[in-house]
């Protein structure tokens, strides 16, 4: 098939990316116990420089705030200088790339985070277990935070976007999506509670709202995306109704004129389905991203009927770093190995073949 859509370019806010092939942002745990981006993630992220647009993994807004154990921080100087290696690198390669600024809430536990408490907007855990330095454990109950606390997370990820420019990113995305901190505020199932914060969708969407206007005081809209997955039961959540929510937010994200929405359609389990796609197709105006399950021929073929602007591939991001060139040029692409996904080191990382 002609996969001729993936390859025009497009404006996506101030920056014109070259394709349509964006990399989502994948976890892949290599940044250490410090929270410190790697040489190796360097060398990781320059390899899928080719990309439109690479979205870097889920970065800890936070001290104390890991939910996977060795993922990435932004919140200090060693973790800047760690990122500006990688900026360099995909520069260097002719790329561009945002850094997905993220805050775990009920989904940490407190031993990852030197015991330090979890928080969530309400005290409701999570139904499963996580993996932790001792083993697997359940997810504990989380602290429900207080509406006087709730500007102090807008403020860390506020910070999180001043350090991403200072670390020589060409933008952020909000991790708005999974079942970590926003999505626990913006979804029934998690957020329980009442006062400006909770009920109304929205009372619900106001965390949202307040961080995007805070990192868009830094960046500039036009450098600002945003993740959503109003339908993902990943991390035990769930919404009465993910439609009615996916209306609501993509209308009200208009005024915020952000570069892009990054759209996830469905769930990792098949739990929920809903038309969300169409839903923020016909309310948001500026770049929608889909995201999940796409091969190339359904994404460039969504293109051309005009129901995505580009399309985020994850997983196949993992085995084939030439990602773009194999579409190009109709070539298979390579399965990726899950059990090297979370595991440190170059197996399964930086080893995949570059052409």
């Amino acid at each position: 098939m002609n996969h001729a859509e993936l390859f025009k370019p497009i404006k996506v806010g101030s920056l014109e990316l070259g394709n349509r092939i964006i990399m989502a942002p994948l976890t892949r745990c290599r940044a250490g116990l410090e929270h410190v981006p790697s040489e190796m993630m360097a060398t990781y992220y320059a390899q899928r420089a080719s990309a439109g647009l690479i979205i870097a993994e889920a970065t800890m807004i936070q001290e104390h705030n890991s939910a996977f154990i060795a993922e990435p921080g932004i919140y200090n100087s060693e973790q800047i200088a760690g990122w500006r290696k990688v900026t360099e690198a995909v520069h260097k390669e002719g790329g561009k790339i945002f850094l997905q600024i993220w805050h775990g809430g009920r989904a940490c536990h407190p031993e990852m985070n030197d015991h330090f408490e979890t928080v969530a907007p309400s005290a409701i855990a999570i139904e499963s277990e996580v993996v932790t330095l001792n083993g697997k454990r359940p997810h504990v109950t989380p602290r429900e935070l207080t509406d006087a606390e709730i500007p102090t997370y807008v403020g860390y990820f506020k910070r999180a976007a001043t350090y991403a420019k200072e670390a020589g990113f060409d933008g952020v995305e909000v991790h708005g999506a999974n079942g970590y901190l926003i999505d626990q505020f913006l979804r029934d199932g998690s957020n329980r509670r009442s006062g400006p914060y909770g009920g109304s969708l929205q009372n619900r969407a106001r965390f949202l709202f307040e961080v995007l206007s805070e990192v868009i005081s830094v960046w500039g809209s036009s450098r600002v995306g945003l993740r959503l997955s109003p339908l993902n039961s990943y991390n035990s959540m769930k919404d009465s109704d993910p439609t009615g929510l996916t209306q609501y937010l993509s209308r009200e994200l208009n005024s915020f004129n952000l570069a892009y929405l990054h759209l996830m359609r469905s769930d990792f389990f098949g739990v929920q389905s809903a038309p969300i796609m169409e839903v923020a197709r016909h309310e948001f105006k500026n770049v929608l991203i889909g995201n999940m399950g796409y091969s190339p021929q359904e994404a460039a073929m969504a293109i051309a009927e005009n129901k995505v602007d580009a399309i985020a591939f994850g997983h196949h991001y993992v085995s084939n770093p030439n990602l773009v060139q194999k579409i190009r040029e109709g070539r298979a692409l390579v399965e990726p190995d899950p059990s090297t996904f979370y595991t440190p080191g170059a197996k399964g990382y930086i080893d995949y073949p570059e052409n």
